[in-house]
């Protein structure tokens, strides 16, 4: 019997993005967003655009998804989600290598820990431009382009901390909360025109960056608040961004799904 706590079994692609092509936001490194660009190409879609804020690991990137995957059709563009020209910049980057997007997967976030009683304002601002403004500036450019055509999917990357509470995570907390309401509002206008806009809420996903940045008492507490006793791999997260990219969820929009296993 597969041992789900400690080893889980790398799900193979099922060709569910076929012949579709799709865009990544902060999909460089290690993270979930390098995972969900694999995981597209191994779904079957035809080209993928990814993009990030640092530029010498967004090439190692590029390279590393080629190798991998075997596809040729990967392009690379620095993005920085903040700034409304380069989110601008990266959508027609993508419409003209793509010959138009099918799927945008909004990954950009971050976070840090802080009391909020000892939190200035700048770092507030900065988690809530990165995590909810920059998925926003994407989403709203999206649906500008998407329109036209009448079809097209978005999923944003929320949390459970959109739900949950956590010490020191108000910013990250309120930005998440923030993605998932702005799904909810954005699915409604954009299902006018044929376009869903879905959202997954990891629980905790644990990747080489993570365990270099939080201390690791905090990471077996956390581990220890999960069913099977363990964090996701990227890769479970980026199974169920596949399942809301694909025409699997074709009924599906404005909802916010829990890649979650937390004990009560």
């Amino acid at each position: 019997m597969q041992d789900v706590k400690n080893n889980p079994e790398y799900v193979p692609g099922h060709g569910l993005l076929k012949g579709k092509s799709v865009l990544i936001t902060a999909a460089a490194g290690v993270g979930i967003g390098f995972a969900a660009a694999k995981k597209s190409v191994e779904e079957g879609c035809r080209a993928i655009v990814i993009s990030d804020i640092h530029e010498g690991r967004l090439q190692a990137s590029v390279d590393k998804l080629k190798e991998e995957t075997g596809l040729q059709n990967v392009w690379g563009k620095v993005c920085n989600v903040v700034v409304e020209e380069e989110v601008q910049e990266l959508i027609a980057f993508a419409e003209e290598k793509l010959g138009g997007v099918d799927v945008l997967i909004n990954n950009a976030g971050m976070g840090t820990s802080k009391l909020l009683i000892e939190m200035e304002d700048p770092e507030w601002n900065k988690v809530i431009d990165v995590t909810l403004n920059g998925t926003m500036r994407m989403t709203r450019h999206m649906m500008k382009v998407m329109k036209p055509r009448g079809t097209g999917v978005i999923v944003n990357n929320a949390s459970v901390l959109g739900w949950r509470a956590q010490k020191e995570q108000a910013h990250y907390a309120a930005a998440k909360a923030g993605v998932m309401a702005l799904t909810r509002c954005a699915a409604l206008e954009a299902a006018d025109f044929g376009v869903r806009i879905n959202a997954v809420a990891p629980s905790l996903a644990v990747h080489p960056m993570l365990k270099k940045s939080a201390p690791e008492e905090l990471l077996k507490e956390l581990e220890g608040k999960e069913a099977f006793g363990r964090g996701a791999e990227v890769w479970e997260v980026a199974n169920v961004m596949m399942f809301l990219a694909s025409d699997y969820s074709s009924y599906m929009t404005g909802e916010i799904l829990a890649v979650s296993a937390q004990r009560a």
